[in-house]
């Protein structure tokens, strides 16, 4: 039984591009008589079958950009929609927003009833069961079909498409080597599980840091939380049971869960313990105390993913070299320690 194959495959093998494919085997009188004669005898070959997914392609603009997100409570992802409406209004178009719920199965719900017609283009930030299954089929599907992605925050390196990041190792190390450097000893990390991209890097800076500076690591004050809504006691336990004066968490819900726990155990922040979040979110702004953190500039990033979305959906010919833009951090400092 032949594998099934997809518009990127034709064109790579017949050599042309991938919309020359698209327009052949539509028929489209664009294309020289020839050409849509081998792509069609091509696609009778291999039995390809055109996937429902994605079927309005550039001749049939929507003007319209389709967001798809972990969650909306994270001010993060509501800072990184602020930049792409920026910009997507600028250049005339319309934004649809849409939620994963951090679930694999919403997430491709989601992306097949967007790519049906509603949308040109995607700007995403993959669901913590995506990550966890490794499995980007439906993204693969709307890119082979000819509809850009730009991936952001969250990324996988196994899918061929835009992307926009921050260097969320070096905005660790940074934050941790902040506490090293200020005599700080027993460093404690509030992070995610391992599959989730973004808490992966951020633990692979803390520890980077400390293996810089001589510093063995505690298996003990490392904590990977899963599920966030039930990760006090952990913290309680973490704070309680063993000698922390500082803790570096790998984002403002963990950040202001840890200051609520120290106060539990009659601790003081930053006198006792000294604490470091990120995101730079509402909460961090406003919490008491006001939290030191790392900015990701989420506005920057949604502004920079909007244009490179653009960029891709208004050029003529298809080009299959793909950029990952790196966004800047910085360390703010607020009452949360002592500088």
């Amino acid at each position: 039984m032949r594998r099934k194959v997809t518009l990127k495959q034709i064109a790579k093998e017949l050599d042309i591009s991938i919309s020359t494919v698209s327009k052949s085997l539509r028929d489209s009188h664009e294309i020289s008589e020839e050409t849509r004669a081998k792509v069609q005898a091509f696609a009778k070959l291999y039995n390809y079958k055109p996937n429902n997914i994605a079927l309005s392609l550039k001749n049939k603009k929507t003007k319209t950009i389709g967001i798809i997100i972990p969650e909306i409570v994270h001010h993060f992802f509501a800072t990184v929609i602020s930049g792409i409406e920026h910009v997507a209004n600028e250049y005339g178009y319309n934004v649809i927003v849409t939620l994963s719920d951090e679930s694999f199965d919403k997430e491709v719900i989601n992306l097949e009833m967007l790519a049906s017609g509603s949308t040109d283009g995607f700007i995403m930030s993959l669901s913590k069961e995506t990550q966890l299954k490794k499995d980007f089929h439906h993204l693969e599907e709307v890119i082979n079909q000819g509809m850009p992605i730009v991936l952001f925050d969250r990324i996988t390196n196994d899918v061929f498409c835009d992307k926009v990041i921050i260097d969320d190792q070096l905005a660790a190390y940074n934050a941790t080597e902040f506490f090293i450097t200020n005599n700080y000893k027993n460093i404690a990390l509030l992070t995610t599980v391992d599959y989730v991209s973004v808490g992966k890097l951020r633990t692979e800076g803390y520890l980077k840091a400390l293996a810089n500076y001589n510093v063995s690591p505690q298996e003990n004050l490392i904590i990977k939380i899963e599920d966030i809504d039930h990760c006090q006691d952990q913290i309680v336990d973490l704070i309680s049971n063993n000698d922390i004066d500082a803790v570096f968490a790998v984002n403002e819900l963990f950040a202001v869960t840890a200051i609520k726990a120290i106060n539990k155990v009659g601790k003081n922040v930053p006198n006792d313990i000294a604490v470091i979040g990120f995101t730079d979110g509402i909460i961090s702004q406003f919490s008491t105390p006001t939290i030191t953190t790392v900015s990701q500039n989420g506005i920057k990033m949604g502004e920079k993913a909007a244009k490179m979305l653009i960029e891709r959906l208004e050029k003529e010919e298809e080009d299959e070299q793909y950029t990952t833009e790196i966004i800047e951090t910085d360390l703010i400092f607020r009452q949360s320690t002592k500088t």
